[in-house]
């Protein structure tokens, strides 16, 4: 009990209080993967972001907020976001700079998504601000989506408007830009495009890749933690960067941790206590490597079992703090689902599913944490 004892007082102590880990909160809700659009008004930027999401058009609208003087942001989720799209206003207004959001967009991250409407051939402004974006050298990932392909019903002319605009952006760009053309709308009532969308998307920003699944799940608690998902990925990009905040320490990732379980717990009509977190512990068995990525809260490197040390050795802090948090947060959901409906989860299976959700988001983890770092170096230099 020792063991078991000494993770419940520093996840309980004074210094790991909500209160003192809100810098690392605030910190991972400044430097969210972020999807930049760049198009003309009802060039379908907010069906965009509806397919990606899966909120209304009216969410979409309300969520919006200013950010600088010509460009707007929304987060998603609402509370607890864990990525955001970037929307151009000033595009089309006379004498339009976007320096000030590409330099906003660096700092954040990830992607440059020019979006056109088939058919509509008038793109001066975009491709005025797709030189200058180019001139800076700083987005690295670009995707040009062309929408409504569908709105054309000849195919040859369809076929010929999305080449002449995706001939514009060669230009503009200086190279042959990735693209996919896509309807949100169709008149059967299905899409066209969507899901080679969301794969080209995910290369981007693998995150997308699970914020976009569309499975039907017969299992109550993984139906469940589907709608949770989203927080938990909150938490876990949370201990990813905390590492990055000064004077937050080792006490900052169990902190996070235990915040998330004790959050988690409210939606499944729990009160999480260290009762709880032993029995919790204690099923998982508590082995070395489990152990330490609970304390696990500086720039370190786990290398102390075979397998576990294998697996994560050569992982960063960051991508250990982020896949640990996750798979906590995932087997925390199933152990909490269980007890509330009186139900058996043998030790094993639990033990089994924190192993597959930590591999289940380490290339996310590595991906995404590795942008934000490049980006933070190179606004650094700048």
């Amino acid at each position: 009990m020792s063991f078991l004892g000494s993770i419940i007082r520093s996840l309980r102590s004074e210094d790991v209080k909500a209160q003192a880990l809100q810098p690392v909160f605030h910190y991972h809700d400044a430097h969210l993967p972020t999807l930049w659009l760049l198009g003309k008004t009802g060039s379908g930027k907010s069906t965009l972001i509806q397919s990606i999401t899966g909120n209304a058009d009216a969410e979409i609208g309300n969520g919006f907020k200013p950010c600088t003087q010509t460009a707007q942001q929304y987060g998603f989720p609402s509370e607890k976001p864990v990525l955001q799209f970037l929307d151009t206003r000033g595009l089309g207004e006379s004498g339009y700079d976007p320096s000030e959001d590409i330099q906003f967009c660096v700092k954040q991250g990830h992607a440059l998504i020019i979006v056109m409407k088939v058919g509509d051939t008038e793109q001066n402004d975009t491709l005025m601000a797709i030189r200058q974006i180019q001139s800076s050298k700083q987005i690295k990932n670009c995707l040009l989506v062309h929408t409504a392909s569908h709105s054309i019903s000849d195919e040859q002319e369809r076929q010929r408007l999305i080449q002449y605009n995706g001939e514009q952006v060669k230009q503009a760009y200086g190279t042959e830009m990735q693209s996919v053309s896509v309807d949100f709308n169709l008149a059967t009532g299905g899409t066209h495009g969507v899901d080679r969308l969301l794969a080209d998307l995910s290369e981007m920003l693998p995150i997308v890749a699970l914020l976009a699944r569309k499975k039907e799940y017969a299992d109550a608690e993984v139906k469940q933690f589907q709608d949770l998902q989203t927080q938990v990925l909150w938490y876990s990009g949370a201990a990813g960067v905390s590492d990055a905040v000064p004077g937050i320490g080792l006490v900052a990732v169990p902190g996070i941790q235990w915040k998330m379980l004790h959050d988690l717990a409210v939606s499944y009509d729990m009160d999480w206590n260290k009762s709880a977190l032993a029995d919790l512990l204690g099923a998982l068995g508590a082995g070395v490597g489990f152990r330490y990525s609970l304390k696990f809260g500086t720039r370190q490197v786990v290398k102390l079992l075979p397998g576990w040390g294998q697996t994560v050795g050569a992982a960063s802090a960051a991508v250990m703090s982020f896949c640990t948090t996750y798979a906590i947060g995932r087997v925390g959901c199933k152990y909490m689902f269980h007890k509330c409906h009186d139900e058996a989860v043998t030790n094993e299976e639990l033990r089994s599913l924190f192993y597959s959700a930590f591999d289940s988001v380490k290339g996310m983890a590595t991906s995404e944490l590795a942008k934000d770092r490049a980006s933070m170096h190179d606004s650094g230099n700048t």
